[in-house]
């Protein structure tokens, strides 16, 4: 009784099984993987606690899917079905998270075929690659202090077709305007910018121009967000 009590239902009787052993053996060892992923993943990073306990639990529960399975075509088919129907709408998943959840299923794949050793071989050399570049700032822009939003906000009788190009010219190398949009009922106008300055510290001087152009209105520079949506 105790050797058929995990045992499938639907097995044949010559069916082989996955002994508690080394059930046991693989959970663990992808336990242990998922929690060095999640420490990891923490170093430098901002993190929520629930993303990381998941990071955490996610390799296990790969290893014991891809176990479950076996070599099974059929059971492999619809395990893909089912994957392919989580989704993470809870917020919008940046590309280090997206890569951390495709690093720890990778991890778990490989636990759940039972090459332990690979497995966290595969988690170490991918951990430290991770570490590596974020301690050398890999794909960081140069000079990325000088991109900036610019927003100004102009009355509604102001032609803003190119009314700030002189002063633009002069204190960035490049821009672009990304958004026009009405505001305060439509009795004003708000222009977005995005723009790369000539020099970091020229900003006070680059809005002590616009505000004598746009009436003394509403001005703000920002940092450019290119991190959001990048992927």
């Amino acid at each position: 009784m105790p050797e058929n009590l995990f045992r499938g239902l639907f097995d044949a009787s010559n069916a082989q099984v996955v002994s508690v052993t080394d059930f046991l053996l693989c959970v663990g060892s992808a336990l242990v993987i998922g929690l060095l992923l999640a420490l990891m993943y923490m170093h430098r990073t901002r993190y929520t606690k629930s993303f990381v306990a998941t990071l955490a639990l996610l390799p296990a529960v790969v290893c014991v899917v891809i176990m479950m399975v076996n070599g099974n075509v059929g059971t492999g088919v619809a395990v893909a079905g089912t994957f392919s129907l989580v989704r993470f709408r809870s917020v919008p998943g940046t590309a280090k998270e997206i890569g951390a959840i495709f690093l720890a299923m990778g991890a778990g794949l490989v636990c759940g075929m039972g090459y332990l050793a690979y497995g966290f071989l595969f988690a170490l050399v991918l951990s430290g690659a991770s570490l590596l570049y974020s301690h050398f700032d890999f794909g960081a822009r140069k000079r990325g202090n000088l991109y900036k939003t610019l927003h100004i906000t102009i009355p509604e009788d102001l032609d803003y077709t190119g009314v700030f190009d002189g002063i633009l010219e002069k204190y960035a190398s490049s821009w672009e305007v990304v958004q026009i949009k009405t505001t305060n009922m439509g009795s004003l106008f708000r222009l977005t910018y995005n723009l790369i300055l000539r020099q970091a510290e020229q900003e006070k001087e680059l809005i002590d121009k616009l505000r004598c152009c746009n009436g003394n209105l509403e001005i703000s520079i920002s940092t450019q967000e290119t991190t959001v949506y990048e992927l």
